[in-house]
């Protein structure tokens, strides 16, 4: 902020400085860039500017390049003011493109950076050592690897690629881009190694996930007696973090130790990030209550830690105990309730953090429509779809996705496909996504007519593609079309069956009734088929009341010991709709033997924007009273009629278990 009282002393300066202009113009020059050296702000600047410009001192070369480097370089920077200015002089120099180049690469336009090295190069410039690293930054943030590669093969030509910060460049270019072996090639070849090469190396061997490298180059950096900083540490707990090495974790915490390393609170964050990644709960909470000063990353890092494990109410204790919550911090939460089916208190916290003023990211709109999709929250998720909507600042492709998948799964088939046509940008996801909600409503034949729309538009289909279109062909009885798709997919796209497939092929085949099919599928199969498999066919087996198939599954079962009821209610099912009361009393016993029980079904509905959850014979809600007694009375109407039904065996346990 630039008071009055600065403005009068600048403008008093520049009225003294330019009062005798003709005179002492070299005089008064140096007056104008000692001011220009000591201006603070872009209002000062702009002043100075429009002086130089009164003047008649625009031709001034060193002047317009001072003012140039301020707007671009400086923390106070005016990007656009620079390139106005830029944009005014007939032939920029070296300097001026220079600063401009520099200001883009730090800037969310670094393909400007690019844009300019160009328009340098086409003007006959040639870049220096001061040119190219910013370039070479901008091809990083774009991943511009062409771009990355000329700029390598002008540095070797104008005899710049020995220079130190060029190979830096080079190297952190290559590494963003996705090539880490062309960067390797970089770093041999060096004759000079700074600590920022050794941390760039290091950080791109973190950044694709290869714990072994970055552990031996460490080694050899040791070797050369260069000593690590924070950003060695961080990055090697990084790349231990992401591949859970506990070991290698904790021999790097050890050398800080032994070697007395000042670490600060970033490194003790990464430390507890990867024993709460690696799974070692006790040593995160006990570095967690050594630190003498915590921040909201320590805190979130418990978190997650919590919530990965499915401990939901010590992270909740500890996410009630944080002062300080940012949104990373209400996403950890709201994520371990989703993940523990919680969805209710999901939503609550999403309410609560909306109510403190905390502004929801996309990750946190992914999270709560995902808990809108499991209770069917209707009425919740189109809230949030129109404030989605309402936020241009939080657009983004997966986000669209999810509003998709929620309204699918919350039975509005018809608002999933019209925000599918509305889409300016569809990527895969979006096709599996709507695919998917057309075969969760049974309406396979769309389903596949998106699907030949898709390979239309150019979109190569993946395994999850192929589970969505053999569901969909499932639930609406396209057999010969669902096992063309099932042998199509390794003969003409090359994907490789898994167990998923094979399980949709089951459940295809066995709603047809092709229960031996099925079965011969099954023993086909080159991995060992679980649970789900059986569980498939064995609901076949009811469906079309073969007894003999599910005598075979049941010798299957008993040797995958499964702990759930499911399969064991729907073989105790069949045998009794068959009448063999023999099998059901075995199947009985085997479920008290194993002290199996049976898990009571819970349903869902919505009630003017509320969600109610009631089990059979429940009387837990307010209203259920309520209900019982309207029941009652649609009985006695209905009897009065001459109709009967028993509603009271609607809601009670029936027969079957």
């Amino acid at each position: 902020m630039v008071f009055p009282f600065k403005c009068l002393t600048v403008a008093s300066r520049l009225n003294r400085a330019f009062s005798s202009i003709h005179q002492f113009e070299s005089e008064n020059q140096q007056i104008l860039h000692s001011l220009l050296e000591k201006c603070s702000s872009i209002k000062e600047l702009k002043q100075i500017h429009a002086q130089i410009v009164l003047n008649g001192l625009n031709h001034q070369t060193l002047t317009i390049s001072k003012v140039i480097s301020f707007c671009a370089v400086t923390d106070t920077r005016n990007l656009d003011y620079a390139q106005l200015v830029f944009n005014q002089i007939t032939q920029p120099n070296k300097f001026m493109y220079n600063s401009l180049i520099r200001g883009y690469s730090n800037s969310n336009e670094p393909i400007k950076s690019i844009l300019l090295y160009r328009q340098m190069i086409d003007s006959g410039l040639s870049p220096n050592e001061f040119t190219l690293p910013f370039v070479l930054k901008a091809c990083a943030s774009k991943s511009a690897f062409w771009v990355s590669l000329l700029v390598y093969g002008q540095a070797q030509k104008l005899g710049l690629g020995c220079h130190v910060c060029v190979q830096n460049g080079l190297i952190n270019a290559f590494i963003w881009c996705g090539f880490i072996n062309f960067a390797k090639n970089v770093f041999d070849d060096m004759s000079e190694r700074t600590l920022v090469s050794w941390n760039s190396m290091i950080g791109g061997y973190a950044k694709v996930g290869w714990c072994k490298e970055a552990f031996l180059l460490f080694k050899d950096m040791r070797e050369t007696r260069i000593e690590p900083d924070k950003f060695t540490l961080v990055n090697l707990l990084t790349v231990c973090s992401q591949s859970c090495n506990i070991h290698l974790g904790r021999f790097l915490h050890l050398h800080i130790e032994i070697t007395g390393l000042e670490i600060d609170l970033i490194v003790r964050n990464a430390l507890l990030d990867m024993y709460a990644k690696c799974g070692h709960l006790q040593l995160a909470e006990r570095l967690f209550d050594q630190m003498s000063d915590k921040n909201v990353v320590s805190w979130t890092s418990m978190i997650s830690a919590y919530a990965k494990h499915g401990l939901v109410e010590f992270a909740q204790k500890k996410f009630d105990k944080m002062t300080m919550k940012n949104v990373v911090s209400w996403n950890s939460m709201i994520s371990c309730h989703v993940q523990a089916g919680q969805c209710k208190e999901a939503l609550n916290l999403f309410h609560g953090m909306h109510n403190l003023g905390v502004m929801p990211n996309e990750s946190t709109l992914v999270c709560v429509l995902s808990a809108c999709s499991q209770i069917g929250d209707l009425v919740t998720g189109k809230k949030i779809h129109r404030y989605i909507c309402s936020i241009s600042s939080i657009d983004s492709v997966n986000l669209w996705n999810s509003v998709i998948d929620m309204y699918a799964k919350c039975g509005a088939l018809g608002l999933a496909i019209d925000i599918f046509n509305k889409m300016p940008t569809k990527n895969l996801v979006s096709w599996n996504a709507i695919i998917g909600a057309l075969a969760l409503h049974g309406c396979g034949l769309e389903a596949i007519k998106l699907f030949e729309k898709m390979q239309a538009e150019g979109i190569c289909p993946d395994e999850i593609t192929f589970t969505l279109l053999l569901s969909a062909c499932s639930h609406c009885g396209l057999v010969d079309i669902g096992r063309d798709y099932f042998y199509k997919m390794r003969s003409v796209y090359g994907i490789v069956h898994e167990i998923e497939h094979y399980a949709c092929m089951v459940d295809l085949l066995g709603r047809g009734g092709r229960l031996d099919e099925a079965m011969m599928l099954i023993r086909g199969m080159p991995m060992k088929p679980d649970i789900v498999i059986w569980g498939a066919l064995l609901g076949a087996c009811r469906t079309h009341g073969d007894v003999r198939i599910g005598k075979q599954i049941l010798k299957q079962l008993l040797e995958l010991k499964p702990s759930g009821s499911g399969v064991y209610v729907l073989l105790s099912n069949l045998f009794f709709e068959a009448g063999k009361w023999e099998g059901m009393k075995n199947i009985r016993k085997l479920m008290n033997n194993h002290e199996i029980i049976k898990c009571r079904g819970i349903s869902s509905i919505e009630v003017e924007g509320c969600i109610y959850e009631f089990m059979v014979d429940d009387s837990r809600l307010e209203v259920s009273s309520n209900v019982y007694s309207l029941l009652d009375q649609l009985t006695d109407h209905m009897t009065s009629i001459g109709y009967f039904c028993n509603f009271s065996s609607v809601f009670s346990e029936s027969h079957e278990m």
